[in-house]
């Protein structure tokens, strides 16, 4: 039976494979997202939601689709009180109010923890339950693409020396292919399954077992576990919460140390599916040089981002703290006064790009206003003082790498 459907979140990692294996078993899916332009040129109706945007947060604005099943596949894994308010509670609230086929809300195992994470998607699920919606808690979701912690997985296990471990590395995990959790999904849909499940492969993997094998799919050959101990993966975690490094996070390495296993069983005995194991879809092709590339590119990004912050942070230092007279010989053609001003304005710009890279603010327009910050310097240095071009210590020529640098740095920025 055909399904008009709502899909939530469909930008993200999971929401696009739940929205191309609902378009592709006949169903008509409207994808709704805060960016939607390529989900428009993958050639789905759509519908722009910021789900942080109180707009979203009353059932009038989804008006349009109030004859949509749903299926809510939005989250966040970071961010503030009122961002988690807004996306977890508020918008959830309207549009369930709104919508009038069945809903189905994708929540995650292990929320028992106290993160704002867990909590807030207690808070999901409770509102979610109390509308008379099916709740779906999937494990690890892996796919031919990776996103955040499966990323982050990929990243570790493409180590040169050792692939890390949390903890023992024999906590349990049963990955579930992201079309097989597409699959399950549309089941779902076409059968109402009241109430909160589980879903996960059927192979039980302990977290050593799944990172060397995920190295073994590179094509990389074996090194030695590395065990990471607990209170020294936590101390990572708080650091990379507050550098902002994604799924190197507390709550991230907090799950690893603990495992994502499900039990599909119950669920899977009221429909026809039969998800595939790790081995099975992990090993169905072979990787590619992009795969190996994004590998062991995943974690040198945010080494990328704090390196440049840093430099930026000690240029500012020099252009605001230095005397006029270290500039002077420099840019002989320039009266004191005007080369100190220059020097601290260009300190106060680099000041700037250093935060925000700390902060990573913006990030794909702070790559661009770095790029640009870098060639103006070039091209104004070029003029005020060509010599130091030949300087011996590399001078101007040193920004040409730090131009190639930042262009790495801006392919990188986008992950999705």
């Amino acid at each position: 039976m055909r399904v008009k459907v709502l899909v939530l979140g469909a930008d993200g990692f999971i929401g696009r494979h739940i929205a191309f294996a609902l378009r592709d078993a006949g169903h008509e899916v409207i994808a709704s997202a805060r960016r939607v332009e390529r989900l428009q040129a993958m050639g789905f109706r759509t519908l722009r939601a910021d789900l942080t945007d109180p707009a979203s947060h009353a059932p009038g604005f989804w008006a349009e689709v109030q004859d949509c099943a749903l299926v809510n596949a939005a989250g966040l894994l970071t961010g503030n009180e009122q961002a988690f308010a807004a996306v977890h509670d508020h918008a959830l609230r309207a549009v369930l109010a709104a919508v009038a086929g069945p809903c189905l809300h994708v929540s995650a195992v292990g929320i028992e923890a106290d993160t704002p994470f867990a909590r807030w998607r207690r808070v999901s699920e409770q509102v979610a339950l109390a509308a008379g919606a099916m709740v779906l808690r999937p494990g690890l979701v892996m796919a031919e693409t990776s996103y955040g912690g499966t990323s982050a997985l990929r990243g570790f296990a493409a180590l040169p020396f050792v692939t890390p471990v949390v903890g023992t590395g024999a906590q349990p995990f049963n990955p579930i292919h992201a079309a097989d959790l597409a699959v399950v999904i549309a089941g779902m849909l076409a059968e109402l399954q009241p109430g909160v499940w589980e879903i996960g492969g059927p192979e039980v993997l302990t977290q050593s077992e799944l990172a060397t094998g995920l190295r073994r799919w590179l094509g990389l050959r074996p090194v030695p576990v590395w065990r990471v101990p607990g209170a020294l993966a936590r101390l990572v975690g708080r650091v990379g919460d507050a550098l902002r490094l994604g799924p190197i996070s507390t709550t991230a390495l907090r799950q690893l140390e603990q495992g994502v296993q499900t039990d599909p069983a119950p669920l899977l005995a009221r429909l026809t599916v039969r998800p595939r194991g790790f081995t099975a879809f992990q090993f169905a092709r072979p990787a590619g040089t992009q795969d190996l590339w994004q590998a062991r590119l995943y974690l040198l990004k945010p080494l990328i981002r704090l390196t440049l912050a840093m430099m930026w942070l000690v240029s500012a230092g020099l252009g605001l703290f230095l005397p006029g007279s270290a500039f002077l010989p420099h840019l002989p053609a320039l009266p004191e006064g005007l080369a100190l001003t220059m020097a601290r304005a260009g300190g106060l710009a680099d000041l700037a790009l250093g935060v925000a890279l700390l902060r990573d603010w913006r990030p794909v327009l702070v790559a661009r206003a770095q790029i640009t910050l870098v060639l103006a310097y070039t091209a104004g240095l070029s003029l005020l003082a060509p010599a130091l071009w030949l300087d011996p210590f590399g001078g101007l020529l040193k920004n040409l790498p730090v131009l190639a640098l930042l262009l790495v740095h801006l392919a990188l920025v986008e992950e999705r």
